[in-house]
């Protein structure tokens, strides 16, 4: 069984590769201004992009019937479309790459009869996310199409959550069977794994604040750290009516939230870290935590660095990428601190 699992693993991984690219892409694609440049969802027939001058003037005539055009790019020229149409393409054809990607192995692996026992549902629902994030991605994007020039910054938020979602199964999925049988560690771990679980928790929050942050473009105020420009608090902070709605549709309040959740998570994350260091770690176990302790000091500095700097398209693309890679260290701790025993049985499968 530990060749078949080889393999899966190493699609998995190559799954888990292409969705983190994708999340890239999708935040160069927000960044530029590129998301409504496509105003229509043709799942099948959209994967060939304009070919001829005839067929990319049609698809600029389409594009100035809606409000980014009318409203905001309404002197732009062909050439200037094209620059942001080609990045909603890639985008796009990204996401069926990595459903042909996910479906043609699964169904090899499924007429083989190469999947282990119990990991049939866990691979339909990496699949069945995949095409709800594409739903959701088209729900945004109408968003942008009817009065106003961007996207709901809820769908925003359920779309990227998604993505992360997506990530998440497979990436447990494939450290589940390349670690399966790999013990390491002793029960006192089993402490740091609830508390991780409720770390992830809390990181959610921020991930779906941060979505909230890009949505809103709420990182292009209050560029000052650590105060919010002379206050801790901003009076913009409690600016709105009812009160609750600074927290969810307020550039300062969520803006707020999310800055000060970070600074929890750095202080909790590091102490949690520090603490991991007196306890007798396998290989593997001190790997994940200094994996963890390392991303999340680094996110946190890219956050700060592109609050800063106003959120240039490399910064904001980096900070994305950096949650990404946070929450798969916080994956691989759960991983390492899910055993209760004390004895080692190295049957780890290399990939």
């Amino acid at each position: 069984m530990k060749g078949n699992n080889k393999w899966m693993i190493r699609w998995l991984y190559l799954g888990c590769a292409l969705i983190f690219v994708m999340v890239v892409i999708g935040g160069i694609t927000r960044l530029t201004h590129s998301g409504l440049s496509m105003v229509d969802w043709k799942p099948v027939t959209g994967a060939i992009p304009p070919l001829s001058e005839t067929q990319w003037q049609n698809e600029f005539e389409k594009y100035q019937q809606f409000p980014e055009f009318q409203k905001i790019n309404y002197d732009f020229t062909l050439e200037e479309f094209k620059s942001i149409f080609w990045w909603e393409y890639l985008h796009r054809l990204l996401g069926r790459l990595i459903g042909v990607v996910f479906l043609i192995p699964f169904l090899v692996f499924l007429a083989n009869r190469k999947i282990p026992e119990g990991y049939t549902p866990r691979l339909l629902l990496i699949f069945l996310l995949g095409g709800l994030q594409g739903l959701l991605g088209w729900y945004m994007v109408k968003s942008g199409l009817v009065d106003v020039p961007s996207v709901s910054h809820y769908r925003l938020a359920a779309h990227l959550v998604t993505a992360f979602l997506t990530f998440a199964v497979t990436f447990d999925t494939a450290l589940k069977l390349q670690f399966s049988g790999y013990e390491e560690g002793h029960a006192s771990l089993k402490k740091y794994r609830k508390e991780m679980i409720w770390f992830v928790v809390f990181l959610s929050v921020q991930i779906i604040y941060g979505a909230f942050v890009a949505g809103l473009k709420a990182g292009l105020v209050f560029n000052t750290f650590p105060k919010m420009g002379d206050s801790w608090i901003a009076e913009a902070v409690t600016a709105m009516s009812p009160f609750w709605k600074n927290f969810v549709s307020g550039l300062a309040g969520v803006q707020f939230i999310h800055r000060y959740l970070a600074t929890g998570l750095l202080v909790w994350g590091l102490v949690y870290w520090f603490r991991s260091k007196n306890e007798p770690l396998g290989k593997y176990q001190a790997r994940a935590f200094n994996y963890f302790g390392v991303t999340l000091g680094i996110q946190f500095l890219l956050g700060v660095i592109t609050l800063l700097m106003k959120v240039p398209v490399f910064m904001g693309v980096a900070h994305q990428a950096g949650a990404f890679l946070l929450l798969g260290t916080c994956l691989f701790v759960l991983n390492r601190t899910s055993n209760k025993v004390k004895k080692v049985t190295p049957t780890l499968v290399e990939v």
